[in-house]
């Protein structure tokens, strides 16, 4: 086929779907069809497959970008009200390799109010549904990316991670998401950007229907970062330690792990080994005021006035973000707790780099419930503590579904490796693809 009917036939797609999912906010179809006739040209000209696939790797192929990183002539908001007339006018470091390497942007896909929620709902876009379940969420922050993966409308995707942002839209969607190892691909180009401490949380990866393409997005996600992993080294499976953990240890502050996530994951580590963290979870202090970020260099904004305005509709904030510059407060009023976490973070991070080690992978829930009802994140809003734990240990991890539930629900599992290990986790992904299936239609079931 040509370049032009693939990209035609996404854009068709995401037209029948994007009105039930409102996962695309703005889309570049015109210049995308622009774009794949170029291709279609370059192919007829003839330079040689060799050539191509050496300085083109991505050719031709449709992707999605979440709308907190800059595609220029695209918004740029991260559903921030302040920022809805915010126009790119150039390309975040990541976008720009991929555009590079023959990606083809259809468009942006929604996030939560300045990627600080796991559900994508914002008052820029609206509320982004699930295509498995239409009352359910996608996840955030990076939920447009995984609703739009999940529903066929995109090849690949790029997402963000700073406490499981990449990770829960993968689970929630029934696809794949990978958080690189810290600090290998570069976070530039994206709103808001992380400072101080948060750099060794944020994580920018790759999103897709099917795990082999993981590790050639990450490739050129990373560019010359890439020499930090070992993607080129050869698994093998046989030699892989497994260590399977159940759950965190349990809190009232923290759902249960939902039965058929425990018994798909028991389904993966029969023949692993077992661990038992005690369930330390450990949240780091903030660099940057949350409540500077809502103000985006406007007026100041005082969560428990803007807490107010929302109960009688006033405010242009959502109620989760509001909640964290309330909870960011009181945080403040405890700096010496903070700093024990601080010391708990480091202590974690040396235990579990020794424990997985060279040949080691970890197999963790992704998060304790299938895709939740809207809203009901409110309820317990802790539950990001499964995936926020590795932004804070700084390990690869990878998501990999499992299946659907007996509601017709993705079902799936973290994959966890020590620094640099990456390797490890995307080569488990590919086995586990095989042996459960991977990515299955919405709909078809």
């Amino acid at each position: 086929v040509t370049c032009i009917e693939v990209v035609e036939a996404y854009v068709e797609r995401i037209k029948e779907v994007n009105p039930l999912i409102n996962a695309v906010v703005k889309d570049r179809f015109e210049e995308a069809l622009q774009e794949a006739r170029q291709v279609d040209k370059l192919l007829s000209e003839g330079p040689g497959d060799d050539y191509l696939e050496e300085k083109f790797p991505l050719l031709g192929v449709p992707i999605t970008v979440k709308e907190a990183f800059a595609l220029h002539g695209m918004p740029n908001t991260s559903g921030l009200v302040n920022r809805r007339n915010v126009i790119a006018t150039s390309d975040a470091t990541v976008v720009s390799r991929l555009k590079q390497a023959g990606a083809i942007p259809l468009g942006v896909t929604n996030c939560s109010e300045l990627c600080m929620w796991y559900e994508s709902s914002n008052r820029v876009y609206g509320r982004t549904n699930n295509p498995y379940d239409l009352q359910r969420i996608v996840g955030g922050s990076s939920g447009g990316e995984g609703g739009v993966l999940a529903a066929a409308c995109s090849v690949i995707g790029v997402g963000s991670d700073i406490g499981g942002s990449i990770r829960m839209p993968a689970f929630f969607n029934g696809v794949f998401g990978h958080k690189p190892t810290t600090g290998v691909v570069p976070n530039d180009g994206q709103f808001p950007n992380a400072q101080g401490v948060r750099t060794s949380f944020l994580c920018t990866g790759p999103m897709c229907r099917y795990a082999e393409d993981l590790e050639p997005m990450l490739r050129v996600m990373a560019g010359p970062g890439v020499n930090k992993l070992k993607l080129n080294e050869k698994v093998s499976l046989e030699k892989i330690k497994f260590h399977c953990m159940d759950h965190d240890g349990g809190s009232i502050f923290v759902s249960p792990v939902d039965k058929e996530i425990l018994q798909a994951q028991k389904k993966v580590g029969r023949n692993g080994g077992w661990l038992l963290l005690g369930g330390r979870v450990c949240v780091l202090q903030e660099a940057q005021l949350f409540t500077d970020l809502l103000g985006d260099h406007g007026k100041p904004v005082w969560p428990l006035w803007e807490l107010m305005k929302w109960l009688v509709g006033l405010s242009s904030h959502t109620l989760p973000a509001i909640a964290l510059g309330l909870t960011e407060k009181l945080m403040k009023l405890n700096p010496g707790g903070n700093a024990k976490l601080v010391s708990m973070g480091k202590s974690l991070q040396e235990e579990m780099e020794a424990l997985l080690g060279p040949d080691g992978v970890l197999l963790y829930p992704s998060h304790p419930t299938i895709a939740p009802r809207h809203h009901s994140p409110i309820c317990m809003p802790f539950n990001f503590a499964y995936t926020a734990i590795f932004n804070v240990l700084g390990l690869p991890v990878t998501q990999c579904p499992l299946g659907l539930s007996s509601e017709g629900l993705p079902l799936g599992i973290q994959l966890v490796a020590a620094s640099y290990n990456d390797h490890l986790t995307l080569a488990v992904a590919q086995y586990l693809e095989k042996a459960f299936g991977g990515w299955v239609l919405p709909g078809k079931v």
